[in-house]
């Protein structure tokens, strides 16, 4: 019967260690946000989803070797801004002419990275303070190599 606690605790340390040497994908949020990694890895991309406490979704950020070929107009063309060090502009999404609800504060970027590396960035705000507050967020996230692997 002693055997058992000791196969255990063997168990739960390894399993422990592999969690601690796992790579952080996703660029580490504010506490302060209320906000939640929800992480997706597929051949050639990662897909990082914010979401709040309730579940609803406020941002995406998919990285990509490949270019994501989102054609980005310029008459829906919004705010100035920068991600990871790169200025860029939001847009409004091109929905065909479709214009759900929230539709007027939503945004989207796509910011090429350094090394052949590509960003897309959708915002998903239920308010235009909420817009303000998650274009801040987008802002500060920092996706060095070693920023997201220390979880900065």
């Amino acid at each position: 019967m002693k055997f058992a606690p000791v196969v255990l605790s063997s168990l739960l340390f390894v399993a422990a260690s592999a969690c601690a040497q796992a790579p952080v994908e996703c660029p580490s949020l504010p506490a302060s946000s209320g906000l939640q990694w929800q992480q997706q890895v597929q051949s050639g991309f990662l897909i990082c989803r914010a979401a709040t406490g309730d579940g609803r979704e406020v941002l995406s950020l998919m990285l990509s070797q490949r270019d994501p070929g989102i054609p980005l107009t310029r008459s829906l063309r919004q705010e100035k801004g920068s991600f990871a060090g790169e200025s860029m502009y939001w847009y409004q999404p091109d929905l065909g002419g479709q214009e759900p609800p929230g539709y007027a504060e939503r945004r989207i970027s796509v910011v090429k990275l350094d090394k052949g590396r590509y960003a897309q960035i959708a915002l998903y705000p239920d308010s235009s303070q909420e817009l303000g507050t998650l274009q801040q967020l987008a802002q500060g996230m920092n996706l060095t190599p070693s920023a997201v692997a220390d979880g900065r």
